[in-house]
């Protein structure tokens, strides 16, 4: 009993590597841990590499969606423009009374066309919107905030060293066009410290982007 006793404390007393090889035979517990952690660092290396691939392909996907929107959006623009009364030119000299006109856009806002022109006077910005059937004002609003505000003030500091007008620079691209092409947007910008225009253009159902310098 004394020597069953002293084969019980003396199993007890084993270092427990050496307990786990009694019980569970010849095994490395250090092989083990290694593996498992190589198995989880492949594990997490492959998640990572599934979860780039996603973020590539949903990139793409909503890279692709945004295109579709724009071609949307482009073609809904196209056959409200015939519905037009006036040009890009007429809005942009009726939103004289509100002040310097500093961009203007024809553009479709809930399944309509409007013609929309950004005009700054004494300091403050407006949007100003203008009837494409008669070419009268209809509404002016405040620019206060946001992305509107950000855009409305690079484009009156493109506009500080202008020497001609939007409605000129449109006017100068026009005459220099081809036949049956009107304008659809104008908006300047500082290119290599020079103002310039850019302004889109509609020609046979084909929407072209030009340039005309400002100075």
């Amino acid at each position: 009993m004394a020597h069953e006793g002293a084969n019980a404390g003396g199993h007890r007393n084993l270092p427990v590597i050496a307990r786990a090889k009694r019980n569970w035979g010849d095994i490395n517990p250090l092989m083990e841990v290694k593996m498992t952690r190589r198995k989880m660092l492949l594990m997490t290396a492959g998640a990572t590499v599934l979860g780039v691939a996603a973020l590539v392909g949903f990139a793409d996907h909503n890279a692709i969606f945004a295109n579709d929107d724009e071609d949307e959006s482009q073609e809904a623009l196209i056959k409200l423009l015939d519905t037009s009364k006036i040009n890009l030119q007429q809005g942009l000299t009726a939103s004289e009374q509100q002040g310097r006109p500093i961009s203007a856009k024809f553009e479709v806002d809930e399944g309509k066309l409007q013609l929309s022109v950004y005009t700054v006077k004494e300091g403050k910005f407006f949007e100003v919107l203008v009837d494409y059937r008669n070419g009268k004002v209809m509404k002016a609003e405040p620019i206060t905030e946001g992305d509107d505000l950000a855009a409305a003030n690079l484009q009156s500091a493109a506009m500080t060293d202008a020497k001609i007008t939007l409605k000129e620079a449109v006017d100068k691209t026009i005459a220099q066009s081809a036949e049956n092409i009107r304008a659809v947007r104008a908006v300047p910008s500082l290119k290599d410290g020079h103002p310039v225009a850019s302004i889109d253009v509609l020609n046979y159902n084909q929407f072209k982007a030009t340039q005309q310098p400002l100075d």
